[in-house]
């Protein structure tokens, strides 16, 4: 009985023991913090619009207790720096400070960083800075720095353009809802400018739309996300980010030239018009990555040249009806977040809505699945007139002299890494990564047809007298 008692008052000795270590905190300097990271940074960020939220772990791991006498933004409330420590916000109540916060050995404490700063009234992006600072009981100050470059961006709403009206590159533009162009007035994009669209912004246009973008100053279309999902994906490569550009019935003669437009919803869609009038005309123009459909014409008159379709989960271009003309394009599906794509290229047409020309000439449609062209007709009554000339097709050879003239077709029993990603300098599904100039050994090079003469590539790049097929014009090495 004398030992079961001495064997419970040692393990109760060794129980209180247990907890007294557990809770001593130590003032020895050389117990000190450590932290998941030194500095966060949250890259470039509009002024006055809250950013994301970033955290880090501050671990003790020095083998006793440490007390933090405070914890504070160095700055106060000049940054605009908005922490939380464990679940304390340092507010204006709080001084922007908490005190005596515990982390026993071994334990560790979450800190939530995000910034709303201030205009700064500069053209260029800002460094805004400040420092968490951790004054420990043993008189050590220990901090992480907190950075972000912020930049003054011009803010539309649910605007209407109702007058001829141009936007210029002097600064970012963000837009939330809907940029309307009314009937009767002309929105021009200015060589260099750049709109980013809040979720569920993008352009509807009514009247008229001019993206004038030029070689080496590009008009960019994308979204307003500037931080990153995953450390090597940024919000930037993800689709769906805003709605797209929407041209209605009543718009008519719209350019776009030297445009890049991606990580939209649907990229660009043009309703039923009369077919007699251009709807659209594209020139060295992207629309990638899009969680619907890149181009979608409905029964409308619409030419594109040296452009790129490219990453969509609904078809990379889709024409129901109308006259469209596709001349050294690049139409390539390798959408990378759902393996349902559709087909690189559709073509249809209905009583309603006729297909009086789809010509496809010195491009490529390629992608992941054995067959990515899709044409078919309502009934052999109404026209359904295609053309598929110097082209590259992902599909099902087919031998028919009026519709099809010198295509080549890839080998469909082939795996699409050795036929689809092939003509392209990178494809990285994993990181979604793309480049898709042509590689050297594409059998695209110096397979253009001369009669269809485009002077320039996408890059601007003078074509040589034996063109590539595709938007770019591969360096040949002399």
């Amino acid at each position: 009985m004398n030992k079961v008692r001495l064997c419970l008052l040692a393990l109760l000795f060794g129980v209180l023991t247990g907890c007294q270590d557990d809770d001593s905190f130590s003032t020895n300097v050389s117990n000190i913090l450590s932290f998941t990271a030194d500095t966060v940074r949250l890259d470039t960020v509009f002024s006055a619009v809250p950013t994301t939220t970033r955290t880090f772990w501050v671990h003790n791991e020095s083998g006793d207790g440490i007390r933090c006498t405070n914890i504070r933004l160095q700055r106060g409330n000049q940054s605009g720096f908005r922490v939380n420590v464990d679940g304390v916000y340092l507010g204006a109540e709080s001084g922007y400070q908490t005190s005596d916060v515990e982390i026993r050995k071994g334990d560790s404490i979450r800190v939530f960083v995000e910034l709303t700063s201030a205009m700064n009234g500069k053209d260029k992006p800002y460094l805004v800075e400040d420092n968490l600072l951790f004054r420990l009981e043993s008189g050590v100050t220990q901090q992480v720095n907190l950075n972000a470059y912020s930049w003054d961006a011009i803010k539309y709403r649910d605007v209407h353009i109702r007058k001829d009206t141009t936007l210029t590159g002097d600064k970012p533009i963000i837009v939330y809802g809907k940029l309307t162009v009314e009937e009767n007035a002309t929105l021009t994009l200015a060589a260099g400018t750049t709109l980013y669209f809040h979720d569920g912004g993008g352009i509807d246009v009514y009247g008229r739309l001019c993206s004038e973008g030029e070689a080496g100053k590009e008009v960019i279309l994308r979204g307003d996300r500037l931080d990153w999902m995953f450390d090597y994906l940024p919000y930037d490569l993800m689709s769906g980010l805003w709605s797209g550009v929407h041209f209605y019935g009543s718009s008519y003669d719209n350019v776009m030239e030297f445009t890049d437009l991606h990580s939209a919803f649907n990229g660009i869609v043009c309703d039923s018009a009369n077919v007699e009038k251009q709807k659209l005309t594209l020139k060295n123009m992207t629309v990638h990555n899009c969680q619907g459909t890149g181009l979608g014409a409905t029964n409308c008159k619409v030419t594109a040249e040296n452009c790129q379709f490219t990453n969509t989960l609904y078809e990379c271009v889709d024409i129901k009806g109308g006259d469209v003309t596709l001349n050294h394009c690049t139409l390539a599906q390798f959408y990378p977040f759902d393996s349902n794509r559709r087909p690189a290229l559709s073509y249809h047409s209905t009583a309603n809505m006729p297909l009086l020309r789809m010509d496809c000439i010195n491009s490529i449609v390629t992608g992941y699945p054995e067959d990515v062209v899709n044409g078919a007709t309502e009934n052999e009554e109404i026209p359904f007139n295609y053309r598929f000339i110097s082209s590259i097709l992902r599909t099902p050879k087919v031998e028919d002299a009026a519709h099809v003239i010198d295509v080549i077709f890839e080998n469909v029993e082939d795996t699409a890494s050795i036929q689809g990603e092939k003509h392209f300098k990178l494809v990285d599904l994993d990181r979604q990564h793309y480049d898709f100039h042509l590689d050297p050994g594409s059998p695209a090079v110096n397979k253009g047809n001369t009669e269809y003469p485009v002077s320039n590539d996408r890059d601007g790049k003078t074509r040589d007298g034996q063109p590539d097929i595709g938007c770019f014009e591969e360096i040949k090495s002399n």
